[in-house]
């Protein structure tokens, strides 16, 4: 299954009053790395969490935000701050001492003290939280992984094409293999004329046994089949259930090692042309590999 690394989700659920607010991205990485940030009271959910995350996604940076909400009734309580109000309560005291005033202080000149009375805290059920969390991170984990596959579905059809490609290169390099012996045997007899400026003959029998032995020390029909089989290998990853990005990019490896083996046994340029074009485009593939879950 090509599904992509990228990707980007949010949603939110409310169970209870209590709302749980998930944003959730992906990013490129060799193994799965999770960043959660979260409330500092929703810290011991953590290790809940990251099972979770690692039961959807097996590789990627996984940046995940949790932010909650009360809703309604619980959200509607205050506490008093009480050191602020001591504090401002001495100062206005203070004031009134130091003018000799007769009035006393008003609790309204107190209530609009900024700091004094605030939203409080309200007490929120755990296992409710745990429920609006768990069930808002399924949705995101989902919406994530929907436009991953999405993104990997544009991935796999580029991944297609350029493999088309590379196998019309394989079978071009295995149509002009046969030839080698006869461009072996000429390059043989170019070279003795061009060092003995003809004077010398020229003994056929011996230059087709060298022509031969360097034919047969030029030999890429192994990494030809190899070639072939890593293709086939390569589609059936493409088409499997689960996530293939490091397998992929392990048989990239290989399949440029054969390409690589090619360009050193063969001493043919047009040959030698076509590999570079195969290992230009295999480097094309290798490059939307890496952002491959």
């Amino acid at each position: 299954m090509i599904r992509s690394m990228t990707a980007y989700a949010g949603t939110d659920l409310t169970i209870n009053q209590i709302r749980a607010e998930i944003e959730i991205r992906g990013y490129n990485s060799r193994n799965l790395d999770v960043s959660i940030k979260m409330p500092p009271t929703c810290q011991y959910l953590e290790e809940k969490i990251r099972p979770l995350i690692a039961e959807r996604i097996t590789r990627g940076r996984i940046e995940m935000k949790l932010s909650i909400h009360c809703d309604g009734e619980a959200a509607q309580t205050y506490e008093v701050n009480e050191s602020v109000a001591d504090g401002y309560h001495g100062a206005l005291k203070a004031l009134k001492d130091r003018f000799h005033l007769c009035e006393t202080i008003p609790l309204s000149l107190l209530a609009a003290k900024s700091g004094i009375i605030e939203p409080g805290k309200p007490e929120i059920d755990t296992e409710t939280l745990w429920q609006a969390v768990s069930g808002a991170l399924y949705q995101a984990l989902d919406a994530l992984n929907e436009m991953k596959t999405t993104e990997g579905n544009h991935t796999a059809a580029d991944l297609e094409n350029r493999l088309t490609t590379i196998a019309g290169y394989i079978h071009e390099i295995e149509q002009r293999t046969p030839g080698l012996l006869e461009h072996y045997q000429q390059r043989l007899k170019d070279r003795i004329n061009a060092l003995t400026h003809g004077m010398v003959g020229i003994d056929e029998s011996r230059i087709a046994q060298e022509a031969a032995f360097l034919a047969d020390k030029s030999d890429i029909s192994e990494e030809i089949t190899r070639a072939r089989s890593h293709m086939e290998q390569f589609k059936q990853l493409m088409n499997a259930p689960d996530p293939t990005g490091r397998s992929l990019n392990f048989l990239l490896q290989e399949f440029n090692r054969e390409f690589n083996t090619m360009g050193s046994k063969v001493g043919n340029a047009e040959i030698s042309h076509i590999i570079v074009s195969a290992k230009t485009e295999l480097e094309k593939v290798r490059e939307q590999v890496q952002n491959i879950e």
